[in-house]
């Protein structure tokens, strides 16, 4: 590691302006990264964002520099010291041609300390650059099924300031790098920085200027540098469009583009520009959302067991576009769903997940709420009316709809069950739409027993006597010996026990004398309340195992009378689940009894029912 200092003698930050020439590749594999860096430094708006103006060796130069990234919905602020990673005196990764200009290595060590090192920095798609430099939303088109206005949909793009990146896909891994007879590299990563019509013998060619971030190895086919395709344009035409440069970049016809590249990506700053000719701003909504192992973690469609239990988030569309490009009536819609952190989580082995997400629409009866979650009832016996291109193991999968008006829920997912993940949900919409997640209200609809000792059956009562000996009141500890004693004899319930801590909760829950323990009229009220929780418990063992999983949990809950949502869901699960996200008897009915214990405490400190309270130490 050098100082820039140490490097040379006068080391200047950017000279003559940031340009797309100051990018050379070195010993890393981000070509990715190198190539959005090059294509940010054809709008200085957005270029100043992320390297604010002003910084420099020579004035307050204090040895640190600060960038400007966006990380999952928010700009950070992101400083590095002046030390870069060198060999033999030498810059060992990105560098300038220039030798002592350092702008450019300083912004790939900014992105490197928040992917969490340089190595993390290897092997990308330019999106997660462009993304990352804009706060943007990308969209990548296969080339082979191009589009066919899709010349004038990159134009245009350029025109308005959107990055442009391209690729040619690999087929094996002895492919990567590999060059191509015209000196193209397979399976890296190159920026668009104009797209040009020009004549040649008077007849229309549309051109593509394309940068290979090496700096180096260009194109040598039809409309290379020096090629004789050159001859035929104007003088006036060949000035105008700086058509020789030995720098890495050169021009191409798109023809050629669509048969030698495989893959384009654009990064919208305004993303209804490509497909509407005005400029009107979309409405945007974010949300974040979590994954859970037995919680959340539900898996796609495919796994009926535990689709339901994903995030789910509505979003009400009521206005149909202005002008709609391709001449039919509906609402445009562009979804992204990005994975956070993949860069940082590869260092402990974990590899990104296979993301995507369905769309269904909100059955009437639940129209302008928020506070419900659609059920199996929904989502297992409709089908989506959309969802992405794919479940693909990308940072972020980005598809673009068009809906009639109405309300409908977004349903993001890992393709499998049970991968825990973060994510962001981008929703823009051409008109205004409201966008909100799908949660339950906390609630409990607790029933009271209001039996008196004369209602009590005489044969509990004689049960009851044989129980608790001379005192005629159960303790905890003897509460805990007869319910394990009559659990052991069912052969249709999993237990290994009633903690004592659990028999406790109940007997705080049912004393109402104060005397610690249950009389006759407490413990029947238990008991009755124990006979209620059996039966949910076994309509939500579907399979019969004798435990429930975790993923029937809300479900169960709800019959049993509490309203939960997500949050409190990950909490039982975290609290009464074992290692298989299962859930026996005895902690079933312990979760029920302190969720009424905690809402009975609740309700009691609640005095003037205001949905919170405030405690005091004691309390």
């Amino acid at each position: 590691v050098s100082s820039n200092q140490e490097l040379c003698s006068n080391p200047q930050f950017i000279i003559g302006g940031a340009k797309r020439t100051d990018i050379c590749q070195g010993a890393l594999g981000d070509c990715w990264l190198l190539a959005a860096i090059a294509s940010l430094t054809l709008d200085q708006q957005i270029l100043s964002r992320v390297v604010p103006p002003g910084q420099s060796f020579q004035e307050e130069y204090a040895g640190i520099f600060h960038f400007q990234l966006w990380q999952y919905g928010q700009w950070v602020d992101v400083v590095v010291d002046d030390q870069l990673p060198t060999r033999d005196g030498k810059l060992l990764f990105v560098h300038s041609a220039e030798g002592n200009e350092f702008w450019s290595a300083l912004l790939e060590k900014a992105y490197a300390k928040v992917s969490g090192s340089y190595e993390a920095l290897t092997g990308g798609s330019t999106i997660e650059g462009f993304e990352d430099f804009t706060g943007g939303i990308a969209e990548s088109y296969e080339l082979q099924e191009a589009p066919p206005s899709l010349f004038r949909i990159m134009k245009k793009a350029l025109k308005l300031g959107s990055l442009l990146g391209c690729s040619i896909t690999i087929s094996s891994s002895k492919d990567t790098e590999a060059i191509t007879g015209q000196k193209l590299v397979k399976g890296h990563a190159y920026s668009i920085t104009a797209a040009q019509e020009v004549h040649l013998s008077g007849s229309p060619v549309e051109l593509l200027r394309i940068r290979n971030p090496w700096g180096q190895v260009e194109w040598t086919g039809a409309w290379s540098d020096g090629s004789k395709e050159w001859d035929g344009v104007r003088p006036e035409e060949k000035s105008k469009l700086e058509h020789s440069a030995d720098d890495g970049e050169f021009w191409m016809c798109y023809p050629d583009f669509l048969r030698q590249f495989s893959r384009l990506e654009i990064c919208n700053l305004t993303p209804d520009t490509l497909t509407s000719d005005s400029l009107g701003r979309w409405s945007f909504s974010q949300f974040d959302g979590l994954w859970r192992v037995g919680s959340t973690a539900g898996g796609c469609r495919n796994f009926t067991a535990t689709f339901c239990s994903n995030p789910q988030f509505v979003i009400r569309l009521e206005d149909v576009d202005d002008e709609p490009h391709d001449g039919e009536d509906g609402c445009t819609v562009l979804i992204g769903l990005m994975q956070k952190d993949g860069r940082r989580e590869r260092r402990f082995g974990r590899d990104l997940n296979t993301i995507g997400f369905a769309i269904y629409k909100v059955p009437d009866e639940y129209k302008g709420r928020s506070n419900v979650r659609l059920g199996p009832d929904v989502l297992l016996r409709t089908n989506a009316v959309a969802r992405s291109r794919t479940f693909i193991n990308l940072r972020e999968e980005c598809d673009r709809f068009k809906l009639p008006p109405g309300e409908y829920a977004i349903i993001p997912s890992t393709f499998e069950p049970h991968r825990k993940g973060s994510f962001i949900l981008r929703v823009f919409t051409e008109k205004q739409a409201a966008a909100s997640p799908m949660e339950e209200d906390v609630d409990a609809n607790i029933k009271e027993s209001d039996v008196v000792e004369n209602d009590v059956d005489p044969h509990f009562k004689h049960l009851f006597v044989q129980i608790s000996g001379n005192d005629s009141e159960i303790s905890a500890f003897e509460l805990q010996q007869i319910l394990d004693k009559v659990v052991a004899q069912r052969a249709d319930v999993k237990t290994d026990g009633f903690s004592l801590r659990t028999c406790r909760h109940m007997v705080s829950l049912l004393d109402r004398d104060g005397s610690a323990k249950l009389g006759l009229v407490e413990f029947h009220a238990l008991w009755t309340k124990i006979q209620k929780y059996l039966e949910v418990f076994k309509r939500h063992d579907s399979d019969g195992s004798g435990t429930m999983s975790s993923h029937e949990l809300r479900g169960a809950l709800a019959e049993a009378g509490f309203q939960v949502n997500s949050d409190v869901i990950q909490e039982v699960v975290t609290c009464y689940a074992d290692a298989h996200y299962a859930i026996d008897f005895d902690c079933f009915v312990g979760c029920l009894i302190r969720l009424e214990l905690l809402f009975k405490m609740f309700r009691t400190l609640d005095k003037k029912n205001r949905g919170k309270i405030e405690l005091d130490v004691q309390q």
